[in-house]
């Protein structure tokens, strides 16, 4: 059984177990003993958001590799992909990302890279949890680690993003509110729109270490609503707190999901020849409207288990280049090794550029079926197990009867059951999740 790493890496409460000081030197030590292989000297690249509690994560980490006889490169705030990026291209053994993503200051996660760029694998991470209940395999005082800090990882982020579109396609003449949830791209996103000519109105780039994902960025896009319709933008952007997911506005105010990305970049990359794999992957959470949009342009969709690592796994086995996640994790593989906001935003705006049309006629490329999610919060147990809640689970998948589809999960980051419904009725949608829903209340008492 998992007892730190969920389903983005280890994620919680800092200075509360297991997001501790002492923790965080530990998953130092023993994810650096595990990639301890070969008899080259080892590296690690370490990044993180703008969250107060990165220094003191970032300190301890450093600790933990460096004890294990592992060199250490860091690279400052920098977004999550950025830090995948540069895990690969310095031929870094590890990368780490100190973030919790949308998650409010007063958390913060560990999320690992392998040295291909990709996010550990199950196994991985299971060998790491149990070297973490194992004595450290110290390195002799002759072998311990250096650490470092480096001043052009920025810079190279910046430069193999612009590299993803052609050297012909330029943003001049666009105007787009740019919202980096006081995070980790706030210093890299605007520089990367501002040089392929965009009028950029940035927003959320003041970080203070406590207002990252505060009433603002792709969680929290009331502001960047507003100050598109104020401004007169073509577009607005909006980023999470490690920009590894994004959520668009278009010119009048409205909100574009991922869903509706995935929609414009699959049916685009298939006129054009790009697209890989025959279609695209998403998450049982993406809407079934996305499904029957892409069976109208003679594509498919693959569904995964929710977290943009089970998306990526598919990807890799099917051979596909496009996937992500209705909360707006958009990997391109093509491009990227993860989910990439400010990578998969460009891809919106060439499109836009190139169509010549508004946001809101190019960006709302079909009408989303009902669905309805909410959550259950639990105290402890299965309540999924539970004999009423699994009769309620089977009535209601008869009343949908084949016209909606039901999802119904643990959350692998909170106690807390997700049940989701969606289908033609939203009447009854509703009625089958408040059913689920009670049922679960009662059991999970």
């Amino acid at each position: 059984m998992r007892k730190f790493f969920g389903t983005d890496g280890i994620r919680g409460l800092t200075n509360r177990a297991p997001m501790t000081a002492e923790t965080a030197m530990r998953v130092g030590m023993a994810a650096g003993a595990h990639f301890l292989r070969g008899d080259h000297k080892h590296r690690v690249v370490i990044g993180k958001d703008t969250r107060l509690s990165g220094y003191m994560l970032e300190n301890a980490l450093v600790a933990g590799f460096t004890s294990v006889g592992m060199d250490v490169v860091q690279v400052g705030p920098m977004p999550t992909p950025a830090v995948a990026m540069l895990t690969r291209s310095m031929r870094a053994d590890l990368g780490v990302m100190i973030s919790a993503s949308h998650n409010p200051f007063l958390d913060n996660g560990i999320k690992l890279f392998g040295p291909d760029g990709y996010k550990l694998s199950d196994e991985d991470e299971m060998q790491i949890e149990f070297l973490l209940t194992q004595e450290a395999r110290l390195a002799d005082p002759s072998h311990i680690g250096r650490a470092k800090r480096i001043d052009d990882a920025r810079g190279r982020y910046i430069h193999a993003v612009k590299q993803s579109l052609p050297e012909s396609v330029r943003l001049d003449g666009l105007k787009m509110v740019l919202d980096c949830a006081n995070g980790a791209a706030y210093n890299s996103a605007p520089t990367v729109f501002w040089e392929l000519g965009a009028d950029v109105v940035a927003i959320g780039v003041e970080p203070n270490g406590t207002n990252i994902n505060a009433q603002c960025g792709s969680t929290a896009p009331g502001l960047l609503q507003e100050t598109v319709v104020a401004s007169g933008a073509d577009i607005g952007v909006a980023l999470d707190g490690d920009a590894d997911r994004l959520i668009i506005v278009d010119e009048k105010g409205r909100l574009v999901d991922g869903d509706q990305i995935m929609a414009l970049i699959g049916a685009s990359w298939a006129r054009q020849g790009r697209l890989k794999g025959g279609g695209v992957v998403a998450t049982v959470m993406s809407n079934l409207g996305l499904e029957r949009f892409l069976e109208g342009e003679g594509l498919r969709l693959e569904r995964t288990k929710v977290g943009d690592r089970y998306v990526l796994e598919r990807m890799k086995s099917g051979g596909f280049n496009v996937g992500g996640e209705q909360s707006g994790h958009m990997i391109l593989s093509d491009h990227a090794t993860t989910g990439d906001g400010t990578l998969a935003a460009l891809q919106v705006l060439a499109e836009l550029v190139g169509a010549g049309k508004p946001a809101s006629e190019l960006l709302h490329r079909f009408d989303p079926v009902p669905q309805l999610l909410k959550n259950v919060r639990f105290a402890g147990g299965k309540p999924l197990d539970n004999a009423d809640v699994q009769a309620a689970i089977a009535e209601g998948e008869a009343a949908l009867n084949g016209r909606g589809r039901l999802v119904i999960r643990a959350s692998g980051t909170e106690p807390v059951i997700r049940v989701m419904a969606e289908g033609d009725d939203a009447g009854q949608v509703e009625r089958v999740v408040d059913m689920i829903c009670d049922a679960v209340r009662v059991a999970a008492q």
